[in-house]
């Protein structure tokens, strides 16, 4: 019974961190006086984070109308924040070692569509909930991982601390989102054990496979299900 509620009580925190990295993440055109820099984190995520709301409010009948928009909007304005390559790459782990470079390349574009159909669903869960940043952290110039911390308020749901991971391109400088943690579990860390054993069993490609199927399931909102 414990192990139980502690796999639903795991599905629910995976949810909401989907629909807050979404939320956070996601990005409408900037006016040409307030750029986005991609390589200042903290502001960048500050920045996206409220013209998300904007966005999400303003496409409203549109996405009930049609769900699959929130493919597109999450394709054409979250993904170039996250660098699903490297989440793919770590998710793979010691599975990479001996693994055929074609086979990986497959995993790596069957996971972003994942990643996109995941973030598109959560997105479903939308209801105009708002997000508190904590302290900017200070990053040493040689650094190239960040984390930021931030506070869902979720009322009357308790409030819900999260911690985003980032990685700086070397070359650009630039920054991008590659995991989150929540309650002390990571995304990817418990993503990993979810598929660590099919891949080892079944191979890279039967689990790309796998991920193909899903990211490929059609958008819907939960009354419609």
């Amino acid at each position: 019974m414990l192990k139980s509620y502690n796999m639903l009580k795991a599905s629910t925190i995976l949810k909401r961190w989907f629909m807050t990295m979404v939320t956070l993440l996601m990005s409408t055109q900037v006016l040409a006086a307030e750029p986005i820099d991609r390589t200042q984190p903290y502001q960048m995520m500050k920045q996206v984070a409220e013209v998300a709301f904007d966005r999400l409010k303003s496409e409203q009948k549109n996405i009930q109308q049609d769900p699959e928009l929130l493919k597109v909007i999450v394709e054409e304005e979250l993904m170039p924040y996250v660098n699903a390559q490297y989440a793919a790459l770590k998710l793979l782990g010691p599975n990479l070692k001996g693994a055929d470079r074609k086979d990986v390349f497959v995993f790596i574009d069957s996971f972003r569509k994942y990643l996109v159909s995941s973030y598109a669903q959560v997105l479903t869960q939308y209801t105009d909930q708002t997000i508190e940043f904590g302290p900017e952290p200070k990053i040493k110039a040689d650094s190239r991982i960040t984390s930021i911390k931030v506070d869902i308020i979720d009322t009357p749901r308790p409030n819900i601390k999260l911690e985003f991971k980032l990685r700086k391109d070397k070359k650009s400088g630039e920054w991008k989102a590659f995991d989150m943690v929540a309650e002390g579990i990571s995304l990817l860390s418990s993503k990993q054990s979810e598929w660590n054993t099919k891949i080892r069993q079944e191979g890279i490609l039967q689990v790309a496979a796998e991920l193909e199927k899903l990211a490929a399931q059609p958008i819907r909102f939960e009354s419609s299900k």
